[in-house]
């Protein structure tokens, strides 16, 4: 019985044991299994951190190189700002003066006056004479400008024609189209670049002067002669206005007489070069208030289709063709930016004197102007960011 009992208590004394042993076992690995508990998720954190971190990888490149590209926007920005703003800013001057009353209407229609007579001559003759003899050096672009204005008069003609505008109205619309402002804002704009050398050995201002007093001239010849034969006024009869024209425009006779004064070797005393110098500088900034307060004249009366028409093909089309023949005689890239901004300028002011004088349309010319000086902003910009 006792070894029947003992023999029955050992299944349950084994129990016992087993289950002390376990719980023993337990109690004594419990420390490893913590242990080994906290590494896991140690490892396991270790591994979403670097999965992470692989996962952001492509973010942050993605930002390192949009870094570079939001510097350069801010850049070409600024450049614009530099180059533009202080010219269309003394032309919002200029307008602002004459709307409130600041100053008379006749204060800045004599201030043009003062600006076309001396000092815009002034300027001319004096570039002219000391650096006429490098005008090898701007021969390029020179000839950019007269052939692509050449086909800006052929795309004019065309526009005219498919716009049906009246016929006395064609030479005042073609006009509009090609005569752009080069003294008054294309220069200033160009005298806000960097005065670097260009590939011709030639500074960027001398290039710039050296290719707007002859296409002044050009300017002035075709501007008539398209007036005329709007007016189908053709033949001999045409050379009476066309002398009087060219013989009372003070920037024409200052581009011939610093020629002829280079030509012939000449050079200016010191104290009537530094008298001409003044005077040059005094004419773009008066010049760009004058532009304002013209614009602040004219008035569009709800015609506007052909006005606008124009002040594309003035700011549009007109700079797209100098690209084109520019990039075909092979201009470099500086230059190529020169004549595309002169090519873009608004239109001439004196385009609405001429029309009016050679019995034109002075409401289309008016509207031209006051439209091409939005429109040129627009493409201005393009020009100056893109380059």
């Amino acid at each position: 019985m006792q070894l029947v009992a003992r023999g029955e208590e050992m299944p349950c004394h084994a129990a016992t044991h087993d289950a002390g042993t376990d719980e023993g076992d337990r109690l004594r690995h419990s420390p490893n299994e913590t242990n080994l508990l906290k590494r896991g998720e140690a490892i396991f954190a270790a591994d979403c951190l670097g999965f992470a971190q692989i996962l952001s990888q492509p973010l942050l490149k993605i930002s390192e190189l949009d870094a570079p590209k939001r510097t350069g926007h801010r850049r070409t920005v600024v450049q614009i700002l530099n180059v533009l703003a202080p010219v269309f800013l003394l032309i919002a001057l200029g307008a602002g003066l004459q709307r409130s009353g600041f100053v008379s209407g006749n204060f800045l229609k004599e201030t043009n006056r003062v600006t076309y007579w001396l000092g815009l001559p002034a300027l001319l003759f004096s570039q002219l004479a000391s650096s006429f003899h490098q005008v090898g050096g701007a021969k390029l672009m020179l000839s950019t400008m007269v052939v692509a204005t050449g086909l800006v008069l052929v795309v004019g003609y065309l526009i005219a024609w498919l716009s049906r505008v009246p016929a006395p109205a064609v030479g005042t619309f073609v006009q509009g189209g090609f005569r752009g402002n080069l003294a008054f804002v294309g220069l200033p704009i160009i005298y806000s670049l960097p005065d670097t050398p260009l590939a011709g050995g030639l500074s960027v201002r001398t290039a710039a002067i050296l290719t707007v007093a002859p296409m002044m001239v050009i300017y002035n010849v075709v501007g008539v002669v398209v007036l005329l034969v709007s007016q189908h006024n053709l033949g001999w009869r045409m050379l009476g206005p066309l002398a009087k024209q060219l013989a009372m425009t003070p920037p024409l006779l200052a581009t011939v007489a610093g020629i002829t004064f280079a030509l012939a070797g000449w050079s200016l005393p010191p104290a009537i070069d530094k008298t001409f110098a003044s005077l040059g500088e005094m004419a773009l900034p008066l010049g760009l208030l004058s532009v304002g307060g013209s614009l602040m004249t004219v008035q569009l009366v709800g015609v506007w289709r052909l006005p606008l028409s124009a002040s594309l093909l003035k700011s549009v089309i007109s700079p797209g063709l100098g690209w084109m023949v520019g990039r075909g005689l092979g201009l470099g890239a500086s230059e190529l930016q020169m004549v595309m901004i002169f090519m873009a300028c608004p239109t001439a002011i004196i385009s609405y004197t001429m029309a009016v004088e050679m019995k034109g349309d002075a409401t289309l010319a008016s509207g031209t102007i006051a439209l091409s000086v939005l429109t040129s902003l627009a493409a201005l910009a393009i020009i100056v960011g893109v380059s």
